[in-house]
């Protein structure tokens, strides 16, 4: 039998997103987003309340770069996470963190983070009820040692963090369990 929880985050897991743009004068801000997802084949919507200084940096830049955390980094995605940028003015500084400039758009890449994806601004969604931005992703990024044979990053090699809303913990990707498309073709068969 079901208990009633009450009003709960119940989704899980959500990603771990690390969210970097330039000010107008060219200064680093990063922002953990557990709230974000692909929204189409090239496309991200991240859903960050309009005032926030990655929101702010986007509305200005045109651009922003969305990094994977990864359990060897958990200390500053979490750190990016609960610091604000509006009030801890040295927020990527603190962490010792490196960034370059994108060769695509014009963001910052985070050299920590194993994968990055490059994103120019679509559109800012906003409503009585939601705070979106929608961003093109131009290009992915994986450092080598994330990468399959096949060229394609491995999650069992990512070790990429997961938020669970339910306990507040972070948790790392484990075992595959099935292929996708593939796992339920069974069902696809007339009986």
């Amino acid at each position: 039998m079901k208990k009633d929880l009450g009003l709960v985050q119940a989704v899980y897991p959500m990603p771990v997103l690390m969210v970097a743009a330039y000010d107008e004068n060219g200064k680093v801000n990063v922002m953990n987003v557990a709230w974000g997802q692909i929204c189409d084949d090239d496309k991200i919507i991240l859903f960050i309340g309009e005032g926030k200084k990655t929101w702010l940096n986007i509305k200005a830049s045109h651009a922003f770069t969305v990094s994977l955390a990864d359990q060897a980094h958990m200390d500053a995605a979490d750190f990016f996470g609960i610091a604000s940028g509006n009030r801890i003015t040295d927020k990527f500084e603190r962490t010792g963190y490196h960034a370059v400039k994108s060769d695509k758009v014009n963001a910052p890449v985070i050299e920590e983070f194993p994968v990055v994806m490059e994103c120019e601004l679509l559109e800012f969604l906003e409503s009585d009820h939601v705070s979106g931005i929608v961003g093109r992703i131009v290009n992915v990024k994986a450092e080598e040692a994330v990468l399959s044979e096949n060229g394609k990053v491995d999650p069992l090699k990512l070790h990429a963090l997961i938020f669970d809303q339910f306990q507040s913990g972070y948790y790392v990707t484990g075992a595959r369990v099935g292929q996708a498309w593939n796992a339920g073709a069974a069902l696809m068969k007339k009986k």
